[in-house]
């Protein structure tokens, strides 16, 4: 063996390795939310299985729902007649309490606090927003924000040929972005993408008016009923669609 043969490559000798696209990195980033939410096409056998694992379980649903669900209930019953207003102080305090109960909750528990700490900041920010304007409307307007990103995000990526959707499947198959090929799968997560932009603006489309009109317990109620009860049919379509176009795995 020469010596020219036998000296180790340089760092000018290795051919560098290409960054990976931004397209490939947004699909990593989704991809890898989707699997740590339960959404693996390989990790369930049934839709029922995967949607409820997305969504927390019951410890989940009650992060989710409870602290709005207890603004709306206090706001409600303590309305005055002549103001039209109700007990805001006790409506936030309430609300903001049981995000705090349940990410401490997580914590002592040691299990993942992402989803808890999450709702925990937003219900924060939400209150501070109410609390500053004195209106309880406007407890709600980082939905509203929050709604119109997720929208026009879903939106924008199908309209540019690359839809969100596919890009998160493309990672959790091992495919990259060679669905963009077949015409089927382009076409079906094109679709679905679409539906998920459609959801967020029927949100907001529902939404808006009632807080324009000052209707916090129309407003708070219809919130909760746009939540969930959409969510889970919307995640349970998408994760049967992408799991069907995976490819089948030999036993």
């Amino acid at each position: 063996m020469s010596e020219e043969s036998s000296r180790p490559a340089s760092d000018a000798d290795r051919v560098p390795l290409e960054p990976p696209s931004a397209a490939e990195s947004v699909g990593a980033a989704l991809g890898g939310a989707a699997r740590r939410a339960g959404l693996d096409p390989a990790a369930h056998g049934s839709t029922g299985a995967a949607v409820w694992s997305a969504m927390g379980g019951w410890r989940g649903i009650l992060e989710s729902v409870l602290p709005s669900l207890a603004f709306v209930v206090l706001f409600t019953v303590t309305i005055d007649p002549e103001t039209r207003q109700g007990n805001l102080l006790l409506s936030l305090g309430v609300s903001v309490g049981l995000a705090v109960v349940f990410t401490v909750a997580r914590l002592v528990a040691k299990s993942p606090p992402s989803a808890a700490i999450g709702g925990l900041l937003a219900t924060v920010g939400a209150a501070v927003l109410a609390l500053v304007t004195g209106r309880g409307q406007d407890n709600f307007v980082l939905g509203f924000f929050t709604n119109g990103a997720y929208g026009t995000a879903f939106l924008v990526s199908a309209l540019v040929g690359w839809p969100l959707i596919g890009l998160a499947a493309g990672y959790l198959l091992g495919e990259g972005t060679r669905w963009r090929a077949d015409r089927r799968k382009k076409r079906a997560y094109t679709w679905l993408s679409v539906a998920w932009a459609g959801l967020f603006a029927a949100r907001l489309a529902v939404q808006l008016p009632l807080y324009f009109a000052g209707d916090v317990t129309a407003l708070g109620t219809l919130k909760i009923v746009m939540g969930l009860p959409l969510f889970a049919p919307m995640l349970a379509v998408t994760w049967l669609v992408v799991r069907s176009l995976s490819p089948r795995r030999e036993s």
